[in-house]
C-alpha cells in the first residue's frame, strides 16, 4: 500500500488551494474593474448619443489622449501584444499605469465616436492586475506566466459575460494551434471568479437571441464551409489592413500624438458626411439588428473602414467588438445568397470572423455555444474552424507565435510580424535576379 503521502492526489491539494486562492483574488479584482469600465463605457455611450457634436471634438480628444501615452505611457503602448510577450519571453513586470490609461482612453473613445472595442482594454486590465498580483505574492518567472493568462482570461470572460470562452482564449491565444495545460486551473478559476464579480456589481451583458436553428444537414454544412472560407479571408483583410495602415500612418507623421488627431478628423468627417451613426462607437445596436432581419449588404464594410482608421491611428479599445459587427453583418449579407436563415449566419459571423483574426477556433466555439445555445455547436465549430485555416498566418495580435503552423512551410516559435520579413527572404532566393539592362 503507497504511503498517503506520496500519492499524487494528496501532494495536488495544496496546489490546488494555492492557485484557486491567487485565481479568486485576480478574478475579483478584474471583475470589479471591468464593472468599472463597462458602467464608464455605457454613459460615455449615453452622453455621445445625447449630444451628436462631440464627435467633432474627437480629432482633439486623440491627439490629448496620444500625448498622455507620449509622456507617461510608452511603456505600455503595447497592449495586449506587451501581455503576450511577457508570457512568452517574461522581461519585467507590468507597470501598473497600463490599467488606468487603458481605462480612460478607451472612455474617451467611445465618448467622442471612436469605432473601437473594449476587450483590449478589459484584457489588459487583467493582465496588469495580475503582475501587481505577482508582486505581492512573490510568484517566480513560470508561476507569473500562469497568472498572466488567468488575467487575460479574467478580462475577456468579465467584459463579455462568456466565462468559458475566456478562459480557453487565455490559454489560446498565445500561439498558433498550441495549448498550455499548466494554467488551465488558473484560466478557468479567474475567469469564472470575474464573470461572477462583474455581474455581482449589477453589470448586465447584451443578450443575442436566433430564433430558430436548423438541423445539420449536408446542404447546411456545405453553406457553413463556404461562409467559413468567406469570414476567415474577411479576418485576414481586417488585421492586414489595420496594422499596414497602422505602419504607414506611422512612417508619415512621426510625432504620435498627431497621428490620433488626423485619425479622429477622418473618422468625424466622414461620420458627418456620410451619416453612417452606425459605424461609431461600439455598434451594439445594429449587431442586434443582423439578427433580426435583412441589413445593407455594406453594412460589414462600413465598421471594417471606420474601425481600421480608429485603431491604426492610435486609438484605444479593442478589436473584437467590431469584428463581432463586422462578422453579424457580413453573415446577414451571405444569407441572401447561402442556404440557412440570416439569424444563424450572423451568429456564425458574430464568431468566426473573430475566430479567423484572432485564431481561436475553440474559444469562438464556445462563445457561441455561451451565447446562442447548444443547438448551433456544430455549425460553430465549423465556421471557426475553416475561418481559422482560412485567415492564414496572420491575426489582431502581432505578438503571437506560430506554436503548430496552419500549413507546414513555416517555423515554429516565431512571432506573427515576423513572418512578412520570411516571406520577403524567401521570394528573394526563389525569384530570379532581373536581367542585367545592356
Amino acid at each position: 500500500m503507497k504511503n498517503l503521502k506520496s500519492l499524487e492526489q494528496v501532494a495536488m491539494l495544496p496546489y490546488m488551494a494555492r492557485w484557486l486562492l491567487l485565481s479568486c483574488i485576480l478574478g475579483a479584482l478584474a471583475g470589479t474593474a471591468s464593472a468599472v469600465f463597462l458602467y464608464a463605457l455605457d454613459h460615455a455611450t449615453d452622453i455621445r448619443l445625447d449630444n451628436p457634436w462631440l464627435l467633432w471634438l474627437l480629432p482633439l480628444a486623440g491627439f490629448a489622449m496620444g500625448w498622455v501615452y507620449h509622456r507617461v505611457g510608452k511603456s505600455v503602448e503595447g497592449g495586449n501584444n506587451l501581455l503576450i510577450d511577457e508570457i512568452h519571453d517574461p522581461q519585467k513586470i507590468v507597470p501598473k499605469r497600463m490599467a488606468p490609461l487603458v481605462l480612460i482612453a478607451t472612455v474617451v473613445t467611445h465618448l467622442f465616436g471612436g469605432s473601437a472595442g473594449r476587450e483590449g482594454t478589459a484584457v489588459q486590465m487583467g493582465g496588469a492586475l495580475a503582475d501587481q498580483v505577482t508582486a505581492l505574492f512573490g510568484l517566480d518567472r513560470e508561476e507569473r506566466r500562469i497568472l498572466l493568462m488567468g488575467g487575460i482570461a479574467a478580462g475577456f470572460s468579465s467584459v463579455f459575460g462568456t466565462p468559458l470562452a475566456g478562459a480557453i482564449f487565455g490559454l489560446e491565444v498565445l500561439a498558433i494551434g498550441r495549448l498550455r495545460y499548466d494554467a488551465l486551473l488558473a484560466c478557468i478559476a479567474s475567469s469564472l471568479v470575474a464573470d461572477q464579480v462583474c455581474r455581482a456589481w449589477g453589470i448586465h451583458h447584451t443578450v443575442y437571441s436566433i430564433p430558430v436553428i436548423p438541423p445539420v444537414t449536408a446542404l447546411g454544412a456545405g453553406s457553413v464551409i463556404v461562409a467559413g472560407i468567406a469570414f476567415g479571408v474577411v479576418g485576414m483583410l481586417f488585421a492586414d489592413s489595420t496594422h499596414a495602415l497602422s505602419a504607414l500612418i506611422k512612417r508619415k507623421i512621426a510625432y504620435a500624438p498627431a497621428r490620433p488627431l488626423v485619425g479622429g478628423a477622418m473618422v468625424a468627417v466622414a461620420g458627418v458626411v456620410l451619416n453612417v451613426p452606425q459605424y461609431l462607437g461600439l455598434g451594439i445596436p445594429t449587431i442586434v439588428q443582423a439578427f433580426n432581419g435583412p441589413l445593407p449588404v455594406y453594412d460589414f464594410a462600413g465598421k471594417f473602414a471606420f474601425t481600421a482608421v480608429t485603431l491604426a491611428s492610435g486609438f484605444k479599445g479593442g478589436e473584437v467588438t467590431p469584428l463581432f459587427y463586422i462578422g453579424a453583418t457580413f453573415g446577414n449579407a451571405l444569407g441572401h445568397v447561402l442556404a440557412l436563415p440570416i439569424p444563424v449566419l450572423a451568429g456564425l459571423g458574430f464568431v468566426a470572423v473573430f475566430a479567423g483574426a484572432a485564431n481561436t477556433p475553440i474559444a469562438s466555439t464556445i462563445m457561441a455555444i455561451e451565447l446562442f445555445g447548444s443547438d448551433i455547436a456544430v455549425y460553430a465549430a465549423l465556421a471557426c474552424v475553416v475561418a481559422y485555416l482560412f485567415s492564414g498566418h496572420t491575426g489582431i495580435y502581432r505578438a503571437q507565435r506560430v506554436g503548430h503552423a496552419k500549413h507546414p512551410l513555416l517555423p515554429a516559435g516565431m512571432r506573427l510580424s515576423d513572418i512578412p520579413a520570411l516571406r520577403r527572404a524567401r521570394r528573394a532566393v526563389v525569384e530570379p535576379a532581373s536581367p542585367t539592362q545592356p
